[in-house]
């Protein structure tokens, strides 16, 4: 029988963090590189020009330990407004990420980093931004959802779709089988409680998904900006956004942004020790709810 002390949490940590748009989520994993982490991020918002500024600053030695997957669905003008150009892929291609980290860069060259799920306690994978992962899962579903003779369809089904394939992601990346290191970045949505009550939760499909995204973390941060432009990293909860600190005793109420997400993560796990880039060990894992991976193949 296994003691408590020897819980998987010990080895990896899944850390949600929100924050409104500017306050500094995508920037702050500097730190961690600087830490001696690599990192590979799913890049649904094409943001990073801040985390490789700061990396270059802070650590530039170590920016080779950086490798990241840029997707977003392409879009072009219409007579009714920007409309995707050509069948959306950015979601489908992500889970395929999750699956093996495989694909074959603008010089023709294949990469191939391997099972995600494998990568071991040195490796960060970040979902940057579960808000645009969200977008373009509901933009999968909706050519996807039978039209009747007038050509309409009930958006409830695809917005139900939808939040099951983003639930069904975070089940994958925060479950004991997934061994490597998860961190999820998200915007904050305001939802108007009915008892009158305002909360913030993280964005995704509709609303009816974001006050339970936090369950699927033991970790939930909160980067704010202050008067005067100071943002910072904070674990203790706010009148409006509920937070998660598995270790109060050990990790502050508020952390600097330039050094928060490393001392985060110093106080949660071991640190890294691995310099060599993890490599392939085994053949793709699929282990998200077969509903998610059924719909993938139609």
């Amino acid at each position: 029988m296994p003691t408590l002390e020897k819980h998987q949490s010990n080895e990896y940590t899944k850390l949600l963090v929100l924050g409104d748009s500017g306050s500094g989520k995508s920037g702050a994993l500097a730190s961690l590189v600087k830490s001696g982490y690599h990192l590979r991020i799913v890049d649904m918002d094409n943001g990073l020009e801040t985390l490789k500024q700061y990396i270059l600053k802070e650590c530039p030695e170590k920016i080779e330990g950086v490798e990241f997957r840029t997707l977003r669905d392409k879009r072009k003008a219409s007579p009714s407004g920007p409309i995707i150009d050509g069948p959306p892929k950015a979601f489908v291609e992500a889970i395929r990420m999750l699956d093996r980290w495989r694909y074959v860069d603008e010089g023709g060259n294949e990469i191939d980093l391997g099972v995600p799920a494998e990568w071991g306690p040195d490796v960060i994978l970040v979902i940057d931004s579960l808000t645009f992962l969200s977008d373009a899962a509901y933009d999968w579903r909706e050519p996807l959802t039978p039209k009747g003779k007038e050509g309409k369809y009930d958006q409830r089904a695809v917005y139900k779709d939808a939040q099951d394939a983003i639930e069904s992601v975070l089940a994958l990346v925060t479950s004991e089988a997934f061994r490597t290191n998860v961190i999820v970045t998200s915007h904050v949505k305001y939802v108007d409680n009915p008892d009158g009550t305002k909360k913030g939760y993280p964005t995704a499909v509709g609303s009816a998904l974001s006050p339970q995204i936090p369950r699927y973390f033991n970790t939930v941060a909160l980067f704010q900006t202050k008067a005067g432009g100071k943002r910072t990293l904070h674990t203790a909860a706010t009148a409006m956004i509920d937070l998660k600190n598995p270790k109060p005793f050990a990790i502050e109420k508020e952390y600097p942004i330039e050094t928060g997400m490393a001392h985060v993560f110093a106080a949660l796990r071991s640190p890294p020790t691995q310099e060599e880039k993890p490599t392939p060990t085994a053949p793709p894992l699929i282990t998200s709810k077969p509903k998610l991976i059924k719909s993938l193949r139609r």
